[in-house]
């Protein structure tokens, strides 16, 4: 069985305008089919958790539901509406979107993510989380998938 380099940056929104949930349902669906690539974690400690806690998400309960109902996106984010406490409300969501944004990563994960991709130090490179992990994204699917 093939495994799946999750390819959805975590700028991405859906419906409800919340950065990363897209990419958050992708891992988490991926890795309960277990097609989800070496290396990602389904629910990791990063994004993953600041989207659950940004909305206000039990995360068991959230695992629990896409594990056991299998849904489409749209069907996550409507099961988001009624979740009771759920912040939808915009200030909450821009508070979210604004913290996933500002994330930047230590020196050294930077520097490691542009080396791999051969780019130097020094560069216009990025410095932001979230276009350096789509770097990181790119080369582990072109590694995987196209490379040979």
């Amino acid at each position: 069985m093939s495994k799946i380099v999750p390819t959805i940056s975590s700028s991405v929104t859906g419906p409800l305008g919340v950065q990363h949930l897209p990419r958050f349902w992708q891992k988490v669906s991926l890795e309960n089919a277990a097609k989800l690539a070496d290396g990602y974690p389904g629910c990791g400690a990063g994004y993953d958790q600041m989207v659950l806690d940004g909305l206000g998400l039990n995360r068991e309960s959230t695992l629990e539901y896409m594990k056991n109902d299998k849904p489409t996106y749209p069907q996550l984010e409507a099961w988001i509406r009624q979740q009771p406490g759920a912040k939808l409300d915009q200030g909450s969501i821009t508070a979210l979107n604004a913290s996933i944004d500002g994330y930047i990563h230590d020196d050294a994960t930077r520097q490691s993510i542009l080396s791999a991709n051969g780019i130097e130090e020094g560069s216009s490179g990025p410095y932001d989380a979230v276009n350096l992990n789509n770097l990181d994204d790119w080369l582990e699917f072109y590694n995987a998938e196209i490379k040979g």
